[in-house]
């Protein structure tokens, strides 16, 4: 009988042990999947607006989007930190190299495009409009301790001292802004205010009034009682059209030049294969022309979301951007409907 009692005693022992474990398992294979993305502040609302929307769809799935601007975005990229880089500038030629040496191969997916909004202070009465020489002439690297006032930008403007204001050097916006604005990546004075938060630009422009800044329209429209948007002559008189203002009319027909932009998503293309990701990236592009137009941005033409999901769909990877260069092109040069390939 106590060899009975034992034997039941220790055969409880290991269900109790192996109960356990399976329980263990159990909350194991429960966890939800974590998707991590990061970069673009610019592209960082759209991405939030599809992660909140797809709870509904996949609601054990965990989501967390970082804002360390594009070129930080790209880094962790590069690093295996995370699945999806939120980007408003195509990726470098470097950047490409980086990733061909870590072995990450990434499938590039326009999500929307863009204009880059030039505002100044509401109690400027001078500036009624600025030409992209003028702008040059304020943000050049060659302006740096010299072009301080106003009155130095065009004749008749006031002797008021210059407060430039804008995204930091890891920011796409700020990529993107010094080669259209200034020829060359890189070629921009370092005498600014930078930050990496539109926010914190939007109040340092709101609170000088000889202060000017740039950044996504979306923060423009969010912030329009507060600022005071500046039309942009490119010096093009072939169309006429003089100084303009971003619109989704003038930034999809590029007549806004050269302050429009494709924004992106890149997905590690390792990470797509996972149902987690897949589904998240199918979703965002279904409902990109909805969620985009609602956080204040600009939907792709109709004709180009079909493109971009066959992109994804059929895994086509590496950028469409062979130089790295995206002022002076159009998407539609680029991605043709119907085809997928570069």
């Amino acid at each position: 009988m106590k060899k009975f009692l034992a034997i039941m005693a220790l055969a409880a022992l290991f269900a109790s042990c192996g109960g356990s474990k399976s329980g263990k398992e159990s909350e194991e294979q429960k966890a939800p999947a974590v998707l991590k993305v990061d970069g673009s502040s610019t592209v960082y609302p759209i991405t939030e607006a599809v992660a909140e929307d797809y709870k509904t769809v996949n609601p054990d799935l965990q989501i967390t989007i970082g804002i360390s601007g594009t070129g930080g975005g790209f880094k962790k990229f590069i690093n295996n930190e995370i699945d999806i880089a939120d980007a408003s500038r195509p990726i470098k030629p470097s950047e490409v190299e980086a990733c061909t040496k870590a072995g990450i191969g990434f499938i590039e997916l326009p999500v929307g495009y863009d204009g880059l909004a030039v505002v100044v202070n509401p109690k400027n009465t001078w500036v009624d409009k600025l030409t992209t020489a003028e702008l040059k002439l304020m943000w050049d690297s060659a302006a740096q301790g010299k072009i301080m006032t106003w009155d130095q930008v065009r004749k008749g403007f006031p002797k008021k001292p210059i407060k430039l204001f804008g995204p930091g050097t890891d920011s796409g916006t700020f990529d993107y802004f010094t080669e259209a604005i200034n020829g060359k990546s890189k070629r921009s004075r370092g005498d600014f205010t930078p930050s990496e938060d539109d926010n914190v630009l939007v109040q340092g422009v709101a609170s000088d009034e000889g202060a000017i800044g740039y950044f996504g329209l979306a923060y423009y429209e969010e912030n329009k009682d507060k600022l005071k948007l500046v039309p942009i002559d490119d010096g093009n008189d072939a169309n006429g059209a003089g100084a303009i203002m971003p619109s989704v009319e003038t930034v999809q027909n590029g007549t806004y030049s050269p302050l429009s932009r494709v924004l992106m998503i890149y997905v590690k293309a390792s990470s797509d294969t996972a149902s987690a990701v897949k589904g998240f990236v199918e979703y965002y592009l279904e409902n990109a022309p909805k969620l985009v137009k609602e956080v204040g941005y600009i939907p792709l033409q109709d004709d180009l979301y079909p493109v971009v999901l066959e992109r994804h769909r059929n895994q086509v990877t590496g950028s469409i951007y062979e130089s790295g260069e995206e002022v002076g092109t159009t998407l539609e040069s680029l991605l043709k409907p119907g085809t997928t390939q570069k």
